[in-house]
């Protein structure tokens, strides 16, 4: 074996433990309004020792039962704590203590050619989770899907079926850079998975508050394009012309108009609303952001702290 062999083997070694089955159970109903049990089974990592799992929500998605696998054999039930739509994520629970906890890295020091390691238990086959391996094709994916679009996502050419969905997709130092999700499934010789720094995220705001709180500026915008900008007389080109201003919400409080252009948010170019959107999503609720806009002849620097929808 060689020394680049030995690397990945450790590197899989390393989280193996911490890679579950994640078993389910959902009732759907035939023709005859008679009741029909549907299993279904992914991947999961153990995030926390205190029996917190990390998976796919569409793994557990309308389930009546769950049951996750350990490493070893064991099968525990798991209760879902939460669940986020919005990124295909979910949180479960297993009374059991001192579990093998992943550990989990950092997605942003990833880079395109990155060579990367998929686990998880492919095609519903149990036993010891099985391993792909490929390099980061691209980051920061848009994607859509029958599921809605998924922003921000990690595209690979490690193989992901969907018993790996769920699963930990880790760099060659056994850490988790993201959980694998397989929500394009005729994709042909690439996979995704969703950032770790991400999921932290939503672990984070599910354990605390029981749902994902998103930041919100409160502003409907359009895009300026070169011929909105020669019909109306638009000082610039590009940007995010506000049309609307929520009632009570963090833009009108702090002063911001309908009619007001948004060209950046704290020195980083808006070029578009879904770039307004894009920079928006990536702060933290209570982050106090600087706002540039056009008004009129003006340019203005606007400070406004980030809220939440309720």
């Amino acid at each position: 074996m060689n020394s680049w062999d030995e690397f990945i083997a450790k590197a899989v070694e390393k989280v193996s433990p911490s890679v579950v089955a994640v078993g389910s159970l959902r009732i759907a109903y035939d023709y005859f309004l008679q009741p029909i049990p549907i299993t279904g089974l992914g991947s999961g990592i153990i995030i926390d020792e205190n029996g917190y799992i990390l998976t796919n929500y569409h793994v557990v998605e309308r389930v009546e039962h769950v049951e996750v696998a350990l490493s070893g054999g064991k099968v525990l039930r798991g209760v879902v704590v939460g669940i986020d739509r919005g990124t295909d994520l979910a949180l479960l629970k297993v009374n059991m203590k001192n579990l093998p906890a992943a550990i989990l890295g950092d997605s942003l020091k990833l880079k395109v050619g990155h060579i990367v390691l998929a686990i998880g238990n492919p095609l519903g086959l149990l036993g010891e989770p099985t391993v792909t391996i490929g390099v980061v094709s691209a980051l920061r994916r848009t994607i859509k899907s029958e599921r809605g679009v998924f922003e921000d996502m990690i595209q690979t050419d490690a193989h992901i079926n969907p018993g790996n969905s769920g699963g930990p997709l880790i760099n060659l130092n056994g850490e988790v850079v993201g959980v694998n999700t397989a929500i394009i499934p005729f994709a042909q010789g690439i996979g995704f998975a969703i950032p770790i720094n991400t999921a932290k995220k939503v672990v984070s705001d599910l354990i605390n508050y029981g749902r994902v709180l998103r930041p919100w500026i409160g502003v409907q915008g359009i895009d300026i394009n070169e011929k909105m900008a020669e019909y109306y007389g638009l000082p610039v080109s590009k940007g995010c012309l506000v049309i609307d201003v929520a009632p009570n919400g963090p833009a009108g409080y702090y002063g911001i108009q309908p009619g007001d252009i948004i060209t950046a948010i704290s020195g980083r170019e808006v070029n578009c609303t879904e770039k307004l959107k894009s920079i928006i999503e990536r702060m933290n609720i209570e982050d106090i952001i600087e706002v540039t806009i056009i008004r009129r002849d003006k340019i203005l620097n606007i400070p406004v702290k980030l809220g939440y929808l309720e």
